[in-house]
């Protein structure tokens, strides 16, 4: 929609401007490009002999609050969820199963999570009052298995409305974002 300029305006403008003459210019100049990023370079792989063993079982101490995240993971996103800020959108409950039982299910289970594009899973693996010893022999195995799955980014002992210590959020890779290969 165009605006109507008064006649007066209009002269008034046209007598302000009446000594200017147009500019001449030899050139454009036209706005520069950046030079595209210059990649980092990859630090040189170690050969097969010097590269960690696989994660021993051993290595892996389970505390009272489970939490594990890659490096790389950004805090805020482990602040989030640990605080449970993420929404759950599959869940798993082994408590009371026995080890090779919860150990395929848990396989099954994630690989259902890939499928169906799940960015954040619940475990339920219990707290272990019914354990022979009164430990929590699947929270250790939960603790140790989890960290063997590449899709798993972190987790972390849930908040108490959805178990408290005797569950785990679980955050996997971003279905969305292309996979990365070194």
């Amino acid at each position: 929609m165009k605006k109507h300029i008064q006649e007066e305006d209009l002269a008034l403008f046209r007598q302000h401007v009446q000594d200017a003459e147009p500019g001449h210019f030899d050139y454009v100049e036209h706005p520069r490009r950046r030079p595209p990023p210059i990649p980092r370079p990859r630090p040189p792989e170690l050969p097969e002999s010097q590269r960690q063993p696989h994660l021993s079982e051993a290595e892996v101490e389970t505390h009272e609050f489970l939490q594990f995240s890659r490096p790389g993971l950004q805090r805020r996103v482990m602040a989030d969820l640990q605080r449970g800020a993420f929404n759950v959108e599959l869940e798993l409950d082994l408590h009371g199963l026995q080890r090779e039982q919860a150990r395929l299910l848990l396989a099954e289970f994630l690989a259902e999570c890939t499928r169906r594009r799940v960015r954040c899973a619940l475990i339920v693996h219990g707290k272990g009052y019914r354990s022979a010893a009164q430990q929590p022999i699947l929270k250790q195995k939960i603790n140790y298995w989890l960290r063997l799955y590449d899709e798993v980014l972190a987790f972390c002992s849930a908040t108490r409305r959805d178990g408290g210590t005797g569950a785990v959020y679980v955050l996997l890779r971003n279905p969305n974002k292309a996979t990365r290969h070194p």
